[in-house]
């Protein structure tokens, strides 16, 4: 059935947005015509047409969309080495240094150091690593920790430490993911059939590179597992400008609608993690530290108008609260539409000027449960509000989810779980307070987010997902365990269980 285009789904209940059109929570039937919903009826009341995907009383769903997302990063994280469960420095080494060799040298994802008891070095990667090249990147992606061997291999000064952080850690993870385009274009392509069978209709990609290159290539081969919309750099906004690159314009060399140009993808400060998020008040134990502003205010607006300009949205990553504060603020000066990427710390002041500025608040739910033990050490003394989902909600803002992958798995049900449910493996809720409604998460989990989420309703397009529960009455590991059955874009099954 896969690859097929349905024109009939049997006997499915209705869930989420859409669900308040209908008169009763029967199962109903849908016709499916040119890749959109044409009728939907009770059970038994529209003839079959064309291939019947029957739904056997499953609850059908808006397809779902990761809003952000590093594709090659992530596709290639099964071919590196996973780093999350170490509690420290000397494991981590020791752990890498067990590792295999690939292509001439170790690369390990995932670790967090924000609490480890003790200090990352060149001496303790030497010692468990010796001559081979070695890359341990950080969870956040915005620091990686090498040894000697890999500094002279990139052409880097060592540093006592070992670690390089924000701009030299984003060019190592570049020269790392610049594999063979026949590795990246399979690796991305099994990895969005992976994100299928999660119920992932589309993704908003935002790897750090000239994304119109790849997608150009895949386009051409036909790449049709979901819809993606992909962002570009800074480093790239005159190619971008000059090609005639505007959102929402469909790739060039596109053979079907799935693939368009995204937003301007900027990054103005750094993460928790790497204590590089720029904040109000100093770091603990760091005075003087208030993390980093890599993008002045007034070199923002000017970016931000000149994409405006071009017709370009904007996708700017901001995690501390001044690093919001600076974002809303070149928003309100440039005119810009778009949103801002992960909103972690933000101002009490500043949470409803999201919905005012109809900027986006795209954030990723897993990353509070994630960091929330660095949040109550590291973040202890701010007096903003960290993680603000509910707030943000309560205050009319766009909000959109997505897991950052690599640094969160990208699977949808999981940050919906986490919204809800502000826990994971068994520990109390994490601020209760910050908690939203099943609904809400469904909605902030589609193309148009929570304000504007797409629907099951006549007119619509046919991008579903049929899963074996009702998320509506689920629990939390429910959620997170959700049995998906089928994945349907635009009427064509990409996923079938």
């Amino acid at each position: 059935m896969i690859g097929e285009s349905a024109g009939f789904i049997r006997a499915v209940r209705v869930a989420g947005p859409g669900r308040e059109f209908l008169p009763t929570d029967e199962p109903v039937d849908i016709v499916i015509v040119g890749g959109r919903i044409a009728d939907i009826a009770p059970t038994g009341n529209l003839r079959p047409t064309g291939v019947v995907v029957d739904g056997q009383g499953g609850w059908l769903l808006p397809g779902l969309w990761d809003h952000h997302v590093h594709a090659l990063q992530w596709a290639l994280v099964a071919d590196r080495v996973p780093l999350g469960d170490v509690s420290c420095a000397r494991e981590a080494a020791a752990v890498m240094g067990a590792a295999p060799v690939r292509d001439g040298c170790r690369v390990g994802t995932g670790f967090r150091n924000g609490l480890w008891p003790d200090e990352t070095s060149l001496e303790i990667l030497d010692a468990a690593t010796g001559d081979v090249p070695t890359y341990l990147i950080n969870a956040d992606v915005h620091s990686v920790w090498m040894n000697s061997a890999a500094f002279r291999r990139e052409g880097f000064e060592p540093v006592a430490s070992g670690v390089l952080r924000e701009e030299d850690a984003f060019e190592i993870s570049r020269r790392l993911n610049a594999v063979a385009p026949e590795i990246a274009d399979g690796a991305v392509e099994r990895m969005a059939r992976a994100a299928a069978a999660r119920g992932v209709v589309g993704m908003v990609d935002l790897d750090m590179t000239w994304n119109d290159e790849p997608w150009q290539r895949r386009a051409a081969r036909g790449f049709d597992a979901l819809r993606v919309s992909y962002g570009t750099y800074p480093q790239d906004l005159d190619r971008a400008v000059a090609e005639g690159l505007r959102t929402g314009d469909l790739v060039r060399g596109a053979v079907n609608d799935l693939i368009r140009v995204g937003p301007l993808k900027a990054i103005t400060d750094g993460s928790l993690g790497t204590r590089t998020a720029a904040c109000a008040h100093h770091y603990p134990g760091d005075v003087g530290n208030h993390g980093l502003l890599t993008v002045a205010p007034d070199e923002l607006v000017e970016m931000m108008t000149r994409a405006t300009a071009a017709g370009i949205e904007c996708a700017i990553h901001a995690i501390g609260d001044v690093a919001n504060a600076n974002a809303l603020d070149a928003y309100a000066l440039s005119g810009a539409v778009g949103s801002i990427e992960h909103a972690q710390l933000v101002a009490h002041a500043d949470i409803p000027r999201f919905a005012r500025l109809g900027v986006a608040a795209s954030v990723q739910p897993e990353h509070a449960l994630d960091d929330r033990d660095m949040t109550d050490a590291i973040w202890a003394e701010q007096s903003a509000q960290p993680y603000p989902l509910r707030a943000l909600v309560d205050s009319g803002a766009n909000v959109r989810f997505g897991s950052d992958a690599p640094v969160a798995p990208l699977d949808p049900w999981a940050a919906i779980a986490s919204a809800v449910f502000r826990t994971r493996d068994g520990r109390e809720a994490w601020q209760p307070h910050q908690r939203v409604d099943i609904g809400t998460a469904l909605a902030a989990s589609t193309s148009g987010g929570s304000t504007a989420p797409a629907e099951i309703s006549p007119g619509a397009l046919a991008d579903l997902v049929i899963v074996d529960a009702d998320p509506l009455t689920a629990d939390e590991r429910g959620l997170r365990a959700m049995p998906v059955r089928t994945t349907l874009l635009g009427g064509r099954v990409t996923h079938s269980a």
